[in-house]
């Protein structure tokens, strides 16, 4: 694959032109860097480089961000790292660098994106999808330790100094279900639920101690979403009532609760660091079941074509849009529109990353 020779196209950086009205509360560190792991749901551009299916790169794609660009964002614009790296004055405007021939290297140093849509905890998910996997993922960070000590003249205090700094962030786990549990039997035929659970979790544990190990200390960690409330699973499994699936939701209840309590637990046996849970089941279910208190008008299909099953390579050029996307939850029929992304970035700033401050 290309991005393989290429590990300067792997190093997308988390760009946006939009200053978020509430700017960084005076509790939350001053970050040396963002870095970003995972999957479509904060893949600034990466598939763009790899021979995959799963791209965001055209239209509708990215139509209300900069210049109606189609970057590789799988939504109508920017996503959270994006807008929280411009909020946390961690990059400043600019013409996105997979556009550019070079990076520079206060680029490299100030955020750097390794996640790829499609990918998950378990490795299989990203072979189905042929796309970079989560151990990849941290083969592409360790090559981007020895640039940053290269750029920092092998000073290694410094290089420890930047990742000890830096905001982490790491969201996967919902591919992981969709296509290995629920519509898909590859793992069915292995593991329980709970059993599948215990083996993601395990994966979860490994991938934030391989990052504890290399330096980084303020992690944040996505929960799952309301799984059954994703228009493509309520396609699937409740056509004509339109309704959530209430056992993917308990499914993805219980996980998140086995989440919180590893991460409590990791944070008291790995000295200095912070890990933080990131709520995105409530936080997306109370969009879903108050959307009108939130600016919201459509919780039920996305926004490109019919809403019910496009997503990647079948949200097209060709698909119809809703005249507003920003009264949607979500653009197409997995991932949320730019609105309620931005929504989540508030939700962090405010709640969340102040507790890095805290002792």
């Amino acid at each position: 694959m290309a991005l393989r020779t290429c590990f300067f196209f792997l190093m997308i950086l988390c760009y946006c032109n939009i200053i978020i009205t509430s700017q960084a509360n005076n509790n939350i560190p001053k970050f040396t860097s963002i870095l970003v792991f995972g999957d479509s749901s904060v893949d600034t551009g990466n598939n763009n480089h790899i021979d995959t299916i799963a791209k965001g790169n055209h239209l509708p794609y990215g139509q209300d961000f900069t210049n109606h660009i189609p970057t590789g964002r799988f939504s109508n614009g920017k996503l959270v790292p994006d807008m929280l790296s411009i909020s946390l004055g961690l990059k400043k405007n600019g013409v996105p660098p997979y556009l550019q021939r070079d990076l520079s290297k206060n680029d490299l140093i100030t955020g750097v994106c390794f996640a790829s849509g499609g990918t998950g905890y378990d490795e299989l998910t990203s072979t189905i999808s042929g796309v970079i996997s989560m151990k990849e993922e941290l083969e592409y960070f360790k090559e981007y330790l020895s640039k940053i000590k290269a750029i920092v003249g092998g000073n290694s205090s410094e290089v420890e100094r930047i990742v000890n700094g830096a905001l982490v962030i790491v969201s996967a786990g919902t591919n992981d279900l969709i296509f290995n549990f629920y519509d898909l039997p590859n793992r069915r035929l292995q593991f329980s639920l709970s059993g599948y659970q215990d083996f993601l979790l395990d994966k979860v544990q490994s991938f934030i101690k391989e990052l504890y190990y290399l330096g980084c200390r303020n992690i944040i960690v996505n929960g799952l979403p309301p799984i059954g409330c994703l228009p493509m699973q309520i396609t699937a499994k409740s056509p004509f009532f339109r309704s959530c699936i209430n056992e993917e939701n308990l499914d993805a209840q219980i996980y998140n609760k086995n989440l919180q309590d590893l991460l409590i637990q990791l944070q008291s046996h790995l000295p200095g660091s912070k890990i933080l849970y990131v709520d995105t089941y409530n936080f997306i279910s109370g969009l879903i079941h108050n959307p009108q208190l939130h600016g919201f008008e459509e919780t039920k299909v996305g926004c490109c074509g019919s809403g019910l099953i496009e997503a990647g390579p079948f949200c097209t050029e060709l698909s119809s849009v809703c005249p507003n996307p920003s009264q949607y939850i979500f653009f197409d029929s997995i991932h949320p529109t730019e609105s309620t992304y931005y929504k989540a970035t508030q939700y962090l700033i405010k709640q969340l990353l102040p507790k890095f401050g805290e002792n």
